[in-house]
């Protein structure tokens, strides 16, 4: 059985502006941002603006939502970074390895050769994470 929404987990937050974000999409239903603990260069995450814990418990509408703007995200990115595929990874509880209870998906920019760093729970550099917003923002707004 799955648990109730948190509302005052950390996307939430960011969604009411109560933490910072390095946002690189937003649109009526979800937002985009870059992760701060990335496994990978150009990390970013997506999620609705609606309340749901995951997708066992999400309106089947924002999960269509969401996966556009997953869609949106990892074409933008495979250009801004040049990278040579995607890896799009969605946790549900936290035996399915979920460490935050908001609906999130990650999109992930991969490299030929290049292993995912492991999840320390280490914050990256912010200057990095903001030049790396810079760049995903400016490829989605040529696609757009």
């Amino acid at each position: 059985m799955t648990q109730s929404y948190d509302d005052d987990n950390v996307f939430a937050k960011i969604l009411r502006g109560e933490l910072p974000a390095h946002k690189v999409y937003e649109d009526e239903d979800t937002l985009a941002f870059m992760d701060i603990m990335p496994r990978g260069d150009g990390h970013c995450l997506v999620i609705p603006k609606m309340p749901a814990r995951n997708l066992l418990d999400a309106d089947p509408a924002m999960l269509a939502a969401v996966m556009r703007t997953a869609q949106t995200v990892a074409r933008a990115a495979v250009s801004a970074f040049g990278a040579d595929g995607i890896t799009v990874q969605q946790f549900n509880e936290p035996a399915g390895g979920q460490v935050v209870f908001h609906l999130h998906v990650h999109v992930i920019p991969r490299f030929e050769g290049v292993p995912l760093r492991p999840h320390t729970g280490e914050m990256a550099d912010q200057d990095r994470l903001k030049a790396q917003a810079e760049t995903l923002r400016a490829a989605l707004a040529d696609a757009g």
